[in-house]
């Protein structure tokens, strides 16, 4: 059983940053891609960014390129997101995800089988 936990949301200015992270149990994580995913109020769940079990390969929504940075630490068993330059849309909660499949680099929400209960990230304007 896989169980993720995200932290380090909370109330920023425009402009702000922060760093959230996402702690994994088990002994998989290394094995597996991992992603970041934001829902907005009212709006659907939208990818953010995805990074490969070995780090070797990211991708990022359009939205966040040159902004937000996804990285992971296999021996902490744990993903991070630093988000740079936040913006009032960016409100929203944030999850963090595993893939289902260790072969997966993937930006579609169906792929993922392992989500957190998220963390709330909100921008003021």
């Amino acid at each position: 059983q896989v169980q993720l936990v995200e932290s380090g949301g909370g109330l920023v200015q425009a402009g702000g940053s922060l760093r959230l992270s996402c702690a994994a149990s088990g002994r998989t994580f290394s094995s597996y891609a991992m992603g970041w995913f934001r829902q907005a109020p009212g709006k659907e769940r939208e990818f953010v960014a995805v990074i490969s079990w070995s780090s070797s390969s990211t991708y990022y929504g359009d939205s966040v390129k040159g902004r937000f940075t996804i990285s992971r630490d296999n021996a902490k068993n744990t993903l991070y997101l630093q988000m740079n330059s936040l913006k009032p849309e960016e409100t929203a909660v944030y999850y963090c995800a595993r893939v289902r499949a260790d072969w997966v680099v993937t930006t579609k929400q169906e792929e993922y089988n392992y989500w957190g209960q998220g963390t709330q990230v909100t921008v003021s304007s």
